[in-house]
């Protein structure tokens, strides 16, 4: 189906045409039609399969329906996603999809200019993407009232379970109007148990849209799993990276801040370059480093989980599981941040003494066997600086130095004379 085929808004079929969509993806096809009958629709999907495409051309569908008054006016939509990376592409796919419609579309997320965003919120918005956070916090200052909201989307919804902001989110439904005076989408990768109590408790009578994708991970995705002991780590991911000889854009994947700081200090050490993306990297900071290894002043962008989801890059030519992820859904999202827009991409896991065993969950999740192999000494790169160096401290302050301690004296008498003396 082509998008022609659908009774769209002529400012949204012109904002489809210049980004170059035509054909529908089988959740656009599925969900969408729905969604302009005003039903509400609870979707199972992967990432990349065009969903936030999905849903943002119904919200904007519903809006140009009714459209707003002049009057400062409070927000007519609500898309809620778990974290800030997740925030800032559903607002650039939106910037795209809706270039020709009279919609302002605020982003909140902690880390970024509260009060800028605060009188955004002031000063009247149409459609809120929102981490939950930061939009509580604005709740709470009655900055801005739901009361208004005609479309609410949830989108990760499995995610939010995940991440513990769950009574988060229940606290913003209650602020909305009652789930028969909105339309609701929710969009997760699966829709368990947990995902579908929400759907009951705050949707209407819910459509099930579920896309089982042919094939879990990415079939341009060159995928090969190293056996290799800890220590031999780091010298294969060298030795490994050495023998590219293309221009290679390279992200790294570890399971905590710790090891990510480790591991970039050790590749700066050897004179990568490198940067560390994790949960507590502040959002000026971290948009930054993005847009430095979008265009190759970085070669290496070393992540937690923080970057498996919901950040699109062009161009990673190698996702490394320098850990292998304890969760086999995750796996999935790593590597899925290579081989986009059509390219090829290569993902190499290490699996080490201590996370081996995680290997067979992924290969059960993924339906097909990893192809794995023992490094061969060919493959490590011994020949690297060992070790860290570590900052200078700071030179005594010279009064400081200058001055020898004293020792201070023991006092006579009580408990300080000699064994046997008056003290005991």
């Amino acid at each position: 189906m082509k998008f022609t085929e659908l009774d769209l808004p002529a400012d949204l079929l012109r904002g489809i045409e210049q980004i170059g969509f035509t054909d529908l993806t089988p959740v656009q096809e599925e969900s969408i039609p729905l969604a302009l009958l005003g039903r509400d629709v609870a979707a199972q999907a992967q990432t990349g399969t065009g969903k936030t495409a999905a849903f943002l051309i119904a919200l904007f569908t519903r809006l140009s329906a009714t459209p707003a008054t002049g009057k400062k006016r409070g927000p007519r939509a609500l898309v809620l996603a778990p974290t800030r990376e997740l925030v800032v592409q559903i607002c650039a796919d939106a910037e795209g999809l809706g270039a020709f419609c009279p919609f302002k579309v605020q982003p909140i997320f902690g880390g970024v200019d509260y009060e800028k965003q605060r009188q955004s919120l002031r000063d009247g918005v149409d459609v809120i993407v929102a981490t939950p956070g930061r939009l509580i916090d604005y709740i709470k200052q009655n900055i801005f009232s739901l009361k208004d909201v005609e479309s609410l989307v949830i989108d990760e919804a499995d995610r939010m379970f995940d991440m513990g902001f769950i009574k988060d989110l229940r606290f913003i439904l209650r602020k909305l109007p009652p789930f028969d005076q909105r339309q609701t989408m929710l969009f997760s990768a699966t829709l368990s148990q947990r995902v579908m109590e929400l759907a009951y408790e705050f949707m209407n009578i819910t459509d099930k849209v579920r896309i089982e994708p042919e094939q879990v991970t990415a079939e341009r995705i060159e995928q090969i799993a190293y056996h290799v002991a800890r220590r031999e780590k780091f010298p294969l991911l060298l030795g490994l990276m050495k023998k590219e000889t293309e221009t290679i854009r390279v992200l790294v994947f570890v399971n905590t801040k710790r090891e990510a700081e480790h591991l970039s200090a050790r590749l700066q050490h050897n004179d990568y370059r490198v940067a560390v993306l994790s949960g507590d990297v502040i959002q000026k900071r971290r948009m930054k480093i993005l847009d430095e290894f979008k265009d190759g002043k970085i070669t290496f962008l070393v992540a937690t989980d923080v970057a498996s989801r919901g950040i699109h890059i062009d161009g990673v030519t190698h996702v490394v599981n320098y850990d292998l992820p304890q969760d086999a859904e995750d796996y999935v999202h790593r590597i899925g941040r290579t081989a986009r827009a059509g390219a090829l991409g290569k993902s190499i896991s290490f699996a080490d003494e201590d996370l081996a065993f995680f290997l067979p969950d992924i290969e059960e999740y993924i339906g097909e066997k990893i192809p794995s192999t023992v490094p061969q000494e060919e493959d490590l790169c011994h020949n690297y600086k060992r070790g860290i160096p570590h900052k200078k401290s700071p030179p005594p302050d010279k009064k400081t130095a200058s001055t020898p301690l004293k020792r201070p004296r023991r006092r006579q008498g009580s408990g300080g004379g000699k064994p046997g003396g008056p003290g005991r």
